[in-house]
């Protein structure tokens, strides 16, 4: 696994812009909550470690994985002073290929939208084969995927706000 001897909540803020005068949106699926809460609380808290305003996060709910493409794109459409959003989900390996459809379609959509729009949409959608993995990077032993996701969208905040410099 790819996370195996890694925390994905580490990070060196000395090399992360400070995220003051950025703002975020979180689109978080309610479907398996218990992990998406933990991946959101992950990247909540290093957006404040970071130096975030707490009242420069918005965040949107979503019924399930498969609505966060639509639920980012909506949030493109109506914020269009965010500088960065993230996807948050969890899809847990089942039966049938279901899993196969919805981890698909989640993540062809958010590239979709990070090639069609202006505003950068960040993937934390776990797609684990077990609810024990999914448990282990939402705030257990391998750290928080969503304080990654944090790090990344402030990093692409800042590429975004950079780019529109070098254009002007």
């Amino acid at each position: 696994m790819a996370t195996e001897n890694k925390n994905l909540s580490h990070y060196d803020k000395t090399v992360i812009p400070n995220a003051k005068n950025f703002r975020f949106g979180i689109v978080v699926s309610e479907w398996n909550d218990k992990i998406t809460q933990g991946l959101f609380q992950g990247a909540f808290d290093a957006f404040m470690d970071c130096g975030a305003i707490k009242e420069n996060i918005v965040r949107w709910n979503v019924p399930g994985s498969f609505e966060l493409v639509y639920g980012c794109k909506k949030m493109q459409e109506s914020f269009d002073m965010l500088d960065a959003i993230i996807a948050v989900g969890c899809v847990i390996q089942g039966e049938t290929k279901h899993f196969d459809f919805v981890c698909e379609g989640v993540t062809q959509g958010i590239k979709d939208l990070n090639i069609n729009n202006e505003i950068p949409v960040i993937f934390c959608v776990l797609t684990d084969n077990t609810m024990q993995q999914s448990i282990d990077r939402s705030g257990g032993k391998h750290g928080n995927k969503g304080a990654e996701a944090a790090i990344a969208a402030i990093k692409m905040a800042q590429l975004r706000k950079d780019a529109k410099f070098y254009k002007e």
